[in-house]
């Protein structure tokens, strides 16, 4: 098919399955990725996903991770305390401990078992909220500690995936290694926040002084791939550049009008074709035959958030029953999820098989979670 014409239908069919998706209460990206599906080479096989789509899907990824960015509030992650910290390392460790473990148990190889287990560590904010908002329990002490908790564990989550394709890249997982990976992530960190700062700030004062259409826009985007070059320059993925980017323009007085203009630019295209790229890229018949472990890793990705961030909110002190909300509001992973797994397979360490297990994990947690969190409250 043409890539214009793919383009249309990608789409099309993005808003249109969002749309019934966000109708029958489920997110409106889960929409999007079953959509995907449908049109993919599985079913119906209308779209082939050609590079210049791929190209877009790929743009996509950076431009979630700027608005993360962007989104990030750096007092406020000053003023949520130990609990959120305590939840989100509980929500990361144990997930990934269980899901590294049981994936060698299942003949995965060390790499592979690695980023499977790092996927795990990711919780969608967005879901998460939205199911919070329904049931009017944002401003409970246990919702602002899973909102406070699910954003820092996507930048732990984000650490981790950074770490597991640097040490891929490499060619070896040698665990004396990890110690030079994490000195590097903290030294770009380090040298992108002193000296990225105030050259962003004044970038985009200069770009204010250009009376084009969109030169703010511009500039934010130009800056947002240099942070991914340098970042990839730094053996580090550029989307973590693309984050660190977000994070340092949300502090500008200009953050409102850039995230704006991002948000329309980014769900009118880019991400879009990402999410429905992601379904039309699941093989359905080899994920058939691959269904056992896709069931027990879906699971774990349960359990190990509920354990995780349950033991963390005891250690908070948190009552048992409190604990188990927060735990049961950190199930669902979606986007940084869906991200993690994309750049696996991107990287190589996935084929298509091995792929299709965390987007089944993704589709399950996102199904499970409404139910199983008005339960948890319910037993007030």
């Amino acid at each position: 098919m043409d890539v214009f014409l793919e383009l249309a239908v990608i789409l099309i069919v993005a808003k249109l399955f969002g749309y019934i998706a966000t109708k029958v209460k489920m997110p409106g990206a889960l929409g999007q990725l079953i959509g995907g599906m449908l049109i993919g080479p599985s079913i119906l096989s209308i779209v082939s996903y050609s590079e210049g789509v791929h190209l877009i899907s790929e743009m996509g990824i950076v431009l979630l991770l700027f608005l993360a960015g962007l989104e990030t509030d750096v007092e406020e992650f000053k003023s949520v305390g130990l609990p959120a910290f305590l939840v989100a390392i509980g929500g990361v460790t144990v997930p990934f401990a269980l899901g590294y473990f049981v994936s060698e148990g299942f003949g995965y190889e060390k790499m592979e078992a690695l980023f499977l287990a790092g996927i795990l560590t990711a919780t969608s904010v967005g879901l998460t909220a939205s199911i919070l908002m329904e049931m009017k329990r944002v401003r409970t002490k246990e919702g602002t500690a899973i909102l406070a908790a699910a954003v820092v564990d996507d930048v732990l989550g984000i650490i981790v995936l950074t770490t597991l394709i640097a040490m891929h890249r490499k060619g070896h997982v040698y665990v004396e290694d990890l110690g030079i990976l994490i000195g590097e992530i903290i030294l770009f960190f380090i040298i992108s926040w002193l000296v990225g700062k105030p050259v962003i700030k004044e970038i985009l004062m200069l770009s204010e002084k250009i009376d084009l259409p969109e030169t703010l826009t511009a500039f934010a985007l130009a800056l947002t791939l240099i942070f991914a070059y340098i970042a990839e320059q730094f053996k580090i993925a550029g989307i973590t550049g693309a984050y660190l980017a977000g994070v340092l323009i949300a502090q500008t007085d200009e953050a409102k009008r850039i995230t704006d203009r991002i948000i329309t630019l980014s769900y009118s295209l880019f991400v879009p074709v990402f999410l429905v790229g992601i379904g039309v890229n699941t093989d359905l018949s080899i994920l058939l035959h691959a269904g056992s472990f896709a069931i027990v890793y879906s699971i774990i990705a349960v359990t190990g958030k509920i354990l995780g961030c349950g033991v963390g909110a005891l250690a908070a002190r948190f009552s048992p029953k409190d604990a188990l909300k927060v735990g049961v509001g950190m199930v669902p992973r979606m986007e940084v999820a869906l991200i993690m797994a994309n750049v696996a397979l991107t990287e190589g360490v996935f084929d298509k098989g091995i792929f299709s297990i965390p987007v089944t994990m993704v589709i399950i947690t996102t199904f499970v979670t409404p139910p199983l969190l008005k339960w948890a409250f319910s037993r007030d």
